[in-house]
């Protein structure tokens, strides 16, 4: 398969070079300067013609082209009409081209790609993989609910399909179709179980991916296939590694005990006082068992580990996480030097990977210490990248390194980069609170720094010492007064805030300082920003509180000025403080407390880095990213205090090895064998229940020629114990064959009786599998030495499934198209034959014969009109049409309508004909003769023949009078595409025997008992769509039959009345989009009253 698209690739690289040149001369040929602005119209219309020539090069041509104009970002979507109709080309180059472009346009242009599912449920089909898998691709992008029970079945047929590229892009479209319809959520985990189960690379990834999308919370699905998945892993394609990684740590976090327990056993060091000498040993015994890893657990460790030399950053960074959550802590240090190494890639994967380290380095500051110099900043990091940085050499930052770090930010401060400036002066100011031998350093640092001529430098540093201060409430008096001179200067908001709340607080010791601030405050009040307007207040009311002898009509003053301010909150807190620090008779008990309000003890600050609290995120998710629950996020749960039963994941195999007899090395192949063959089976089983009895015997066979090859994989699916002897397993694992015929008489014979068995729960030859149960119960009663019998039914169960197979080819479940001539009841005529031999072939004549279907009479119902023209928007010309359910004279496959037509206005209108018609591609229309004049109040009908190609597309055209003309449509209802059918019980059985499968949509119906009359049920059907009546010989079951009136397929409709209030709706045709539409419009009509 990659052999092929690598070619694919290839060719298309060579189009799109080829395309270059032509696109360049079609945009200097034209003369003239307005060729620049005719070429884009000019090309078009040259790659339409081009599409619609007979030869396959300049289609393909055409198409490699236009597949270059998407690549490029243009759009291409006005030549969808054209490229459509190359979807059943012969050429397979065209139709893989004509596939790319219908998956980029399928969504945008749904009723023209629905026109052509037949098609793609047609190349469902065909023998080469890419245009199967191409054709489930365009038929999931088409997102439309009516074609949801197609998608669905598509899905279960690709899951089933040889190609393991078919099988990964089925399990692509499971997560489309799921989001297009959340209902089919049960019916896709069988199919996302069943693919769980496949042993290709190719699927794993993408069967992951679903699984995490539709249903992340069904574990159970894993637990059979943890291991085969740990041992692929290696092998799966990058992005599906990703996937699979993030998978199993969620597993892994759910599966196992904790690795780290064994690290926290100090914190019970000590006897409790209350515990009792019983309790006291029980505990003590508990933490001086070993901790023992799951083998499980150590698969999982060790078979990732090999991926952190991975090209891919992402896979990289998953194998960090994985082993920074799952694994032993003394064991997770080897994804550090891993994580540094791609810190060399692009900058948004630097900044990733930078956040990621920030979270670890918190927590285990010892993982990175020794790549200290690779997280220095360099001149060309950007801002982002730089903060990044500094965050981790502030958490690395201990008393061995903290000199070397603080001669390092000593440059950042220098940067012409100002916010990464004030960032380095921030961490200044951590690595001061968490060392504490060099606080005093770093503040006299910091002090220095208030003298420099960069005022976002001087404005964050005097946020930082204020910070200091208030951490360290010792004698700083000098620095006090410093930061007061730089009132003058300062224009940062923030950090005058800062000034004037540390000299509030500090305000008994600098008792002189103090007063003239205010005063200097009180002269620029009304300038200032709303932040120090605030402060100024409190300054004030400090000052009141302390030093009244000298503040009091200055913070008299300040109190009025903010009394008439323009902010709210300036205001109340001048009412406030008012009340409080100032005495009166309304004052309450409050303001004898105001000292100890205003000057209380502040708590000081804690530096925290900002990544503290985003360890409960997964690391690599975008969860992480942003430090909030992003949509989708699946959180870690915490490990089990008892690990769950491990024998889960082995659980068939356990089952199973009671029934085995002691033969040496043959007794590892027979498990591995019958554990993936009969789950398998079961798989089968439960997906083809409802099927036909040729369909359960081909699958069955298909699951019987798989499990030939399950022998290979027998090493993942062994436990990590029986693995540990790896020589022997291997040699065990790649034998085809075994060495003991004893035992493998006795394993053919167990896997025919599961084949018995799965011919019972398919309900197949009856005989057949009775026979086979005989024959597998019989070679289990008798002894090893009887080998000859068991022989003799290992050919029987050969033969059996040769004529299964067989079967299976005449009749499939994708025999949906249109031309297919078993399934289309076209009246063809009788050839003439024998009595003998018509009597013989009987059984076998699937064609229909003219004499069973034919149009019969339509049930007489109320004819219902539609407005086609409104007399006002007509200027008095009113119309309107309806169907008079007839066979069209002007072709057999166009629809009749009839057409009324009314003068209201007092003037003669003249000559009315049909202007304009823009239709969809393939419809027709027969119009009727130009009316020469209508008089005043007159009227009169018209005939006209529409071929809406069995579609409900609107039909626009214009109504044209002599002066004006008017844009009108005519949208058919479903049941108008349909002509009665007049046949037999016995035929509609017949037909309707041949259209099951995918061709069958069906739904419940409730409603009162009197509602399910004969009468009833006719006049309801009948209204809604253009049926005949099937006799029936049973009073419960009412059948009706018609044809479309395009391509002549029958809609056969089945009422069956069930006990009580309900009836079953079943509806089968090959025009399964027709059959969707009419199902949704007969439901509810048969559920009223």
């Amino acid at each position: 398969m990659s052999s092929n698209s690598f070619a694919y690739n290839e060719q298309s690289g060579g189009g799109e070079a080829a395309e270059l040149g032509q696109e360049a001369t079609a945009t200097i040929s034209p003369a003239g300067a307005f060729g620049l602005f005719s070429s884009d119209l000019k090309k078009n219309e040259d790659l339409k013609q081009m599409l619609e020539s007979n030869k396959d090069s300049a289609k393909l041509d055409a198409m490699k082209r236009i597949v270059g104009m998407i690549a490029r970002g243009k759009n291409a979507s006005e030549l969808f009409p054209a490229v459509v109709k190359n979807v059943a080309s012969k050429n397979i180059e065209i139709k893989k081209l004509v596939y790319v472009y219908l998956v980029r346009y399928a969504e945008e242009q749904q009723d023209l790609a629905l026109l052509s599912i037949s098609t793609f449920q047609r190349a469902l089909k065909d023998p080469n993989q890419l245009i199967r898998a191409s054709a489930l691709r365009v038929l999931s992008s088409i997102r439309v609910p009516i074609i949801v029970p197609i998608m669905m079945l598509a899905i279960k047929e690709a899951s089933a399909d040889l190609s393991p590229y078919v099988r990964k892009n089925a399990a692509h479209a499971i997560q489309k179709l799921y989001s297009l319809d959340p209902e089919q959520k049960e019916m896709l985990i069988e199919v996302i179980e069943k693919l769980l189960k496949d042993k290709s690379t190719l699927v794993a990834g993408s069967v992951v991916m679903a699984f995490e999308e539709v249903c992340p919370d069904r574990i159970d699905l894993i637990h059979k296939n943890y291991r085969k998945l740990c041992n692929l892993l290696v092998d799966v394609e990058e992005w599906g590694q990703v996937v699979i990684i993030h998978m199993l740590t969620r597993y892994a976090r759910m599966q196992f005990v904790s690795p780290w327990e064994e690290n926290d056993g100090l914190e019970h060091s000590e006897k409790n006082f209350y515990d009792s000498d019983d309790e006291q040993k029980e505990n003590t015994d508990r933490r001086k068992k070993p901790y023992t890893m799951d083998p499980d657990h150590r698969l999982l460790i060790r078979n990732t580990k090999p991926l952190l030399q991975s090209r891919n950053a992402a896979v990289v960074m998953a194998v960090a996480q994985l082993y920074w959550h799952i694994s032993p802590k003394s064991e997770a240090g080897i994804i550090s030097k891993s994580l540094v190494r791609l810190l060399r890639s692009n900058r948004e994967v630097q900044y990733i990977v930078l956040q990621n380290i920030a979270t670890m380095s918190i927590q285990r500051k010892g993982m990175f210490e020794p790549y200290l110099k690779s997280f220095y900043v360099r001149s060309t990091d950007p801002t982002m990248i730089k903060t990044l940085k500094l965050e981790i050499l502030t958490n690395l930052a201990n008393e061995a390194n903290i000199s070397t770090l603080l001669r390092e930010f000593q440059t950042y401060v220098k940067s012409q980069d100002k916010q990464f400036a004030a960032a380095t002066i921030q961490t200044i100011g951590r690595c001061a609170t968490s060392i504490s031998e060099v606080t005093d350093t770093c503040l006299n640092g910091l002090v220095c720094l208030l003298s420099n001529r960069d005022e976002i430098v001087v404005a964050e540093s005097v946020v930082v010492i204020k910070k200091l201060l208030q951490m360290q409430p010792v004698q700083h008096g000098e620095i006090i007064k410093h930061m007061a001179k730089l009132l003058d200067s300062i224009t940062v908001p923030v950090a005058r805030a800062s000034i004037l709340w540390l000299i509030g607080e500090n305000c008994e010791r600098v008792p002189k300082i103090a007063p003239d601030v205010l005063r200097k405050m009180a002269k620029s009040f009304t300038s200032e920003d709303d932040l120090v307007k605030l402060q100024i207040l409190n300054l004030g009311a400090k000052l009141y509180l302390t030093n009244s002898k000298q503040t009091k009509l200055l913070t008299q003053y300040i109190l009025n000025l903010g009394k008439y301010d323009q902010n709210y909150d300036i205001r109340d807190r001048t009412r406030f403080i008012r009340q409080l620090i100032v005495p009166n008779e309304k004052s309450g008990a409050l303001s004898k407390y105001a000292k100890k309000i205003f000057l209380a003890q502040k708590p000081a600050p804690v530096l925290e880095s900002p990544f503290k609290d985003r360890d409960h995120f997964q690391l690599g998710t975008l969860s992480h990213t942003l430090n909030i629950k992003a949509s989708g996020y699946l959180e870690l749960s915490n490990w089990p205090e008892v690990a769950p039963d491990p024998s889960v994941r082995n659980v068939e195999v356990i089952e199973l090895a009671k029934e085995w007899t002691p033969g040496g090395k043959s007794k590892e192949e027979n498990p591995a064998k019958k554990f993936y063959s009969e789950s398998e089976e079961e798989e089968e089983s439960s997906v083809s229940g409802s099927d036909s009895e040729s369909e359960s015997g081909s699958e069955s066979g298909e699951d019987r020629a798989s499990s030939e090859d399950s022998s290979e994989d027998s090493e993942d699916s062994s436990s990590e114990q029986e693995s540990e002897d790896g020589s022997v397993a291997e040699a065990e694992g790649k034998a085809p064959t075994m060495k003991n015929s004893k035992t493998r008489g006795k394993s053919d014979s167990e896997d025919g009786k599961e084949k018995s068995k799965k011919s019972k729960t398919s309900d197949s030859s009856d005989a057949e599998s009775s026979s086979v149960e005989e024959t597998s119960s019989e070679s289990e009663s008798e002894s090893e030495n009887e080998s000859e019998s068991r022989k003799v039914t290992k050919e029987k169960e050969k033969k059996l499934n040769q004529e299964r197979t067989s079967l299976t080819k005449d009749v499939s479940l994708l025999d949906l198209d249109d031309f297919n001539p078993m399934s289309t009841p076209v009246a063809h005529p009788t050839p003439v034959l024998s009595p003998s031999l018509i009597a013989d072939l009987e059984g076998l004549n699937l064609s229909t014969s003219s004499s069973v279907i034919s149009v019969s009479t339509p049930v007489f119902v109320p004819m219902k009109t539609h407005v086609l023209l409104h007399r006002m928007s007509g200027k008095g010309l009113a119309a309107h049409y309806f169907f008079p359910r007839q066979p069209c004279i002007f072709g057999e496959k166009m629809v009749s309508v009839q057409i009324t037509l009314n003068n209201t206005s007092d003037r003669k209108i003249e000559n009315i004909h049909i202007g304009e018609k823009k239709l969809p591609v393939g419809m027709q229309m027969h119009t009727f003769n130009p009316i020469d004049s209508l008089e005043p109040e007159g009227s009169i009908t018209v005939s006209m023949g529409i071929d809406f190609c069995d579609s409900t597309q609107t039909a626009t055209f214009q109504l044209c009078t002599k002066d004006d003309c008017f844009s009108v449509n005519i949208q058919p209802p479903i049941g108008e595409l349909l002509l009665p059918v007049a046949m037999s019980e016995k035929d509609f059985k017949k037909e309707q025997g041949m259209l099951t499968g995918m061709n069958e949509t069906s739904a419940t119906i409730i409603t009162t008992p009197q509602n399910f009359t004969s009468s009833v049920i006719l006049r309801k059907v009948v209204n809604v769509a253009n049926m005949g009546a099937v006799p029936s010989g049973q009073d419960k079951i009412h059948r009706f039959a018609a044809k479309t009136v395009h391509s002549g397929s029958l809609m056969l409709v089945t009422v069956e009345l069930k006990e009580g209030s309900t009836a079953q709706l079943i509806i089968n045709t090959e025009k399964t989009v027709i059959g969707s539409v009419l199902l949704r419009e007969l439901k509810p009509v048969l559920s009223q009253g």
